[in-house]
């Protein structure tokens, strides 16, 4: 485990690391507990856990009465043990909820500072970004997240585009996709430009051209 610890002392900041045995993990644990205390450092004991993850666990844990495999969050996502439609382990991660209620109140901010912006120097902006969002967020098993977070997005800008004139006309018709139900081949809003992903199981999302 020594490259393992070196490596972890380096980053210091997140880390994750996984075994195939809980014998293994356990040593790594008190092997990296102890290389901290050589430097009067320790490890977070809220975000640091060991837990039972993978292909085997829910099998494992339902023999032993103990439930669901646990999630854990790592990087702005939730890791799940999860099953395709097939029934095959598959590991699905999801956008953490409280991150993308950040970036949203961050949006809504942003958009009252643009309050006087031409419309479409508004939508040039949001669409960046949400692309950079996508860029990141944009994997297999995450597309109910993006859809939600484009959608928060639309409504956030109708909202501030109906505040700034009482006489505004702005209805849904302009704003959504008139494709939106053929998502899978839309490039985006034809007023916000705002892309539409595009899914190819079990790939990755695509950002359209």
């Amino acid at each position: 485990y020594t490259e393992l610890l070196e490596t972890a002392m380096q980053i210091s900041v997140a880390m994750l690391a996984g075994f195939e045995h809980e014998a293994d993990a356990r040593h790594f644990w008190d092997a990296m507990r102890a290389r901290l205390e050589k430097f009067e450092l320790a490890l977070h004991p809220d975000k640091t856990r060991l837990l039972e993850f993978g292909r085997n666990a829910a099998g494992r844990r339902k023999r032993h009465g103990l439930g669901r495999p646990e999630t854990f969050t790592f990087l702005g996502f939730i890791f799940i043990c999860g099953r395709s439609r097939r029934g095959a382990f598959q590991l699905q991660r999801k956008s953490r909820g409280d991150r993308m209620r950040a970036k949203l109140r961050q949006i809504k901010d942003d958009l009252r500072r643009r309050w006087h912006e031409p419309i479409p120097a508004q939508g040039k902006w949001l669409k960046q970004v949400v692309q950079g969002y996508f860029a990141y967020h944009a994997v297999p098993t995450n597309f109910r997240a993006l859809s939600a977070f484009r959608h928060h997005v639309e409504v956030l800008w109708m909202r501030a585009l109906r505040r700034r004139s009482q006489k505004d006309r702005t209805s849904w018709a302009r704003a959504q996709c008139p494709n939106w139900a053929r998502w899978d081949l839309c490039g985006g809003c034809p007023v916000t430009g705002i892309p539409t992903a595009i899914f190819r199981y079990p790939g990755a999302f695509v950002m359209p051209g």
